[in-house]
C-alpha cells in the first residue's frame, strides 16, 4: 500500500500507515484523564497527533522519537488538522528508511552549495578570505552544512535547510549591496556564511530533528564563535595570523545577528555589517515562516489559526 503522506491528509481521512513520533507527552485532561500529545511527521511534514484514554504503559513505550504504526483517523480542531490515534505500535527502526521520514529541501543542494561557494569567491579581503576558505576547506564540516536543518522547528526545519537559509541570505546580500556603498560587502558575506555554522554541532537531525545535548547546554552562537576561533587559531599556526580586529568584527555579527536580547542575541548589532546581516537573517526566516503556515493551511477560511511566533493571524487568499 502507497504511503500516505502527511501533506494529502484531510479531514475525515481513515489513518492506518508508518509515521515518525517525535515528543510524545504525557497529559491529562480537566477530568484527570490521561492522553499522549505528539507529532507525527514524514517527509512532507508534521502534524499534531492525540491519543485519548491513553495509559502510562503506553507512553513509556513510545520511542522519543522514532516510528510508530498509526490507526485512526484526522479531524479539525479550531480550524487546525490533528490525527486522533486509537491504536499505536512501536515499528523497528531497520525495516524503514529514516530520511523517507525526514522533511528535506525541494532545491538542488549541490547547486546551492556551488553558488555559495561562488559567492564567497567574490571576497577580496584576504584575511577575510582565508577564514572563509578554511571552513570550505573542512569536507565534513561542509557536509553537515548542507544536510543540517536551519532550526527544529521554526524556520527552515528540513534537511538542507541550513544551506537554503544561508543561500538565501548571501542572494539577498548580493542583490542590495549595491544600493549601500557604505556598507562592507566582504564583511557582509562572510558574516552570513559564518552565522549559523554552529547548527551543524547544535541540532541533531539523524532521526528527528532535535537538539544535542551540547547544543542545549551552549547553543549555536556561541558555537560558532568557538569554530571561528579555532579556524583563526589553525590559521596562525600555519603562519597565516587573522588581524584580531576581522575577527573581532566577526565575531560581533555572529554574536549579535539575532538583534534583540529577547531574542537570545548576546550582543546588539552595532555595525552597518551588522545590522544588515541581522535583517536579512530576520527577513528570511520570517518569509519561510510565513509561506509555511499559509501552504500547510488546510481550513476554508481566509485567515489561519493565531500564530504565536509571528504574533499575528496570517491571511491566506492570494490575489
Amino acid at each position: 500500500m502507497a504511503h500516505l503522506f502527511i501533506n494529502t491528509i484531510e479531514a475525515g481521512r481513515t489513518i492506518d500507515d508508518i509515521y515518525m513520533a517525535k515528543d510524545p507527552i504525557l497529559r491529562s485532561t480537566t477530568r484527570g484523564d490521561l492522553y499522549i500529545a505528539m507529532y507525527l511527521c514524514d517527509s512532507s511534514g508534521q502534524l499534531n497527533g492525540r491519543m485519548w484514554q491513553a495509559t502510562e504503559a503506553v507512553y513509556s513505550s513510545l520511542p522519543k522519537p522514532g516510528f510508530v504504526h498509526i490507526q485512526g483517523r484526522s479531524e479539525l480542531y479550531q480550524n487546525n488538522l490533528q490525527i486522533i490515534i486509537n491504536n499505536i505500535s512501536v515499528v523497528d527502526p531497520d525495516k524503514v528508511n529514516v530520511e523517507d521520514f525526514l522533511a528535506r529541501t525541494d532545491k538542488d543542494t549541490d547547486q546551492m552549495f556551488k553558488e555559495v561557494q561562488d559567492i564567497l569567491k567574490t571576497i577580496k579581503n584576504a584575511h577575510l578570505k582565508a577564514l572563509v576558505d578554511s571552513f570550505l576547506d573542512d569536507a565534513d564540516l561542509m557536509a553537515k552544512f548542507c544536510k543540517a536543518p536551519a532550526a527544529v522547528k521554526m524556520h527552515h526545519n528540513y534537511l538542507g535547510g541550513l544551506l537554503e537559509h544561508t543561500h538565501n541570505m548571501l542572494k539577498v546580500a548580493v542583490s542590495i549591496l549595491p544600493l549601500y556603498p557604505q556598507v562592507q560587502s566582504d564583511v557582509v558575506l562572510a558574516g552570513i556564511f559564518l552565522h549559523d555554522l554552529g547548527k551543524t554541532e547544535e541540532l541533531s537531525y539523524d532521526m528527528a530533528f532535535s537538539y544535542t545535548d551540547s547544543g542545549q547546554l551552549i547553543g549555536h552562537i556561541a558555537k560558532t564563535l568557538v569554530m571561528l576561533t579555532k579556524k583563526a587559531d589553525a590559521l596562525a599556526a600555519n603562519g597565516k595570523e587573522i588581524d584580531s580586529h576581522i575577527l573581532d568584527t566577526m565575531g560581533h555579527i555572529i554574536l549579535s545577528h539575532h538583534g534583540q536580547y529577547e531574542f537570545g542575541s548576546p550582543k546588539l548589532p552595532a555595525t552597518p555589517e551588522a545590522f544588515m546581516v541581522n535583517y536579512i537573517d530576520d527577513l528570511d526566516a520570517k518569509i519561510c515562516q510565513v509561506t509555511t503556515v499559509i501552504d500547510n493551511e488546510v481550513s476554508d477560511s481566509n485567515w489561519t489559526p493565531w500564530q504565536n511566533a509571528l504574533q499575528t493571524r496570517l491571511y491566506t487568499k492570494r490575489i
